[in-house]
């Protein structure tokens, strides 16, 4: 009987932190750390891989369970959300806050321990990632613009791009600020398309709370548009990669990355398109259901392309 409360109590803690959104965040940061060991030939240590994997998690898990906790007035009246743990009344809100200040002070530590097992500035380097990203995603967009303007999503959406810049890190801070620069940056132009795609199927819960969500407060018709733009704006960002070179001119990426962006692309550019000609609760969530996959392939192709290009077996 106690094992089995405790077990129920420990599966209300991990419902909390959103597992499915932090599993694709975490994917995103070893994605990135893959193919940056791949590319210079460095690899990575055990130490170095469980704080950065484990750090990215608490991060994630934070982020998720604060958001939680504040949003839990108008998750208790959202039909998506009113089942959450905190307003379906499975856990006390301030627990729901001290677990996730805990998972806070988790990932920094974690992060900047890093410096203990790379170098000084790398590990300075992941733990103000993690820092920026926390900050992005719990003030500025859970607490400042959530419920304050439609900017909300792309402002606060700049922490979804931090895992990739800590899994890069970990490395090394050569080519940082291009690849490195970029794979986060396919994750920041990702969060849109699919947000906005979510937003459109449940735009009726999001108008009875308020919540200023682009797609939800705008006609069908032009949300579709909205969706369709970002679909083809994200499709034509992700072959940005193919484009990077060392400065010996040699490509950083090769064609089995191109064929798979541009193949997975043209998909989610069909389905955007289903979005505008019949703009529906169903078509919405079609496409936000295969934009996770989408994004996790782009990152597969990557780690593939880097092994090939630089001849790892």
């Amino acid at each position: 009987m106690q094992k089995a409360k405790v077990e129920s109590r420990i599966k209300v803690y991990y419902e909390l932190t959103k597992p499915k959104i932090w599993y694709l965040l975490v994917f995103t940061a070893f994605a990135s750390a893959i193919t940056a060991s791949n590319i210079y030939s460095i690899e990575i240590s055990p130490a170095t891989w469980a704080l950065m994997l484990f750090g990215v998690a608490a991060g994630s898990a934070a982020a998720n369970t604060l958001t939680n906790y504040h949003d839990r007035d108008i998750d208790g009246i959202m039909e998506r959300t009113k089942g959450r743990p905190i307003p379906s009344g499975r856990i006390a809100p301030e627990k729901a806050r001290d677990f996730g200040l805990v998972l806070v002070g988790i990932s920094l530590a974690c992060a900047f321990a890093i410096s203990y097992t790379t170098s000084f500035w790398q590990g300075i380097l992941a733990g103000s990632f993690m820092a920026f990203g926390l900050a992005d995603n719990i003030f500025v967009y859970s607490y400042l613009l959530k419920r304050r303007s439609w900017t909300n999503i792309i402002l606060g959406g700049f922490s979804g791009g931090a895992p990739a810049m800590i899994g890069y890190v970990i490395v090394t801070t050569q080519g940082l600020w291009d690849l490195g620069l970029v794979m986060a940056a396919l994750v920041f132009v990702w969060i849109p398309m699919h947000i906005w795609a979510l937003t459109l199927h449940f735009r009726d819960d999001y108008n009875k709370v308020n919540v200023p969500m682009l797609t939800a407060t705008r006609s069908e018709g032009t949300a579709a548009r909205i969706i369709a733009g970002t679909t083809l704006m994200m499709v034509l960002f992700s072959i940005v990669p193919f484009f990077l070179t060392h400065e010996d001119g040699t490509s950083v990426m090769g064609q089995v990355y191109l064929y798979t962006a541009i193949a997975s692309g043209i998909l989610m550019i069909v389905l955007s398109g289903w979005v505008i000609k019949k703009p529906t609760e169903r078509s919405s969530w079609v496409l936000f259901k295969f934009s996770s996959p989408y994004l996790a392939v782009l990152f597969i192709a990557l780690m593939v392309d880097s092994a090939r290009v630089f001849g790892i077996n």
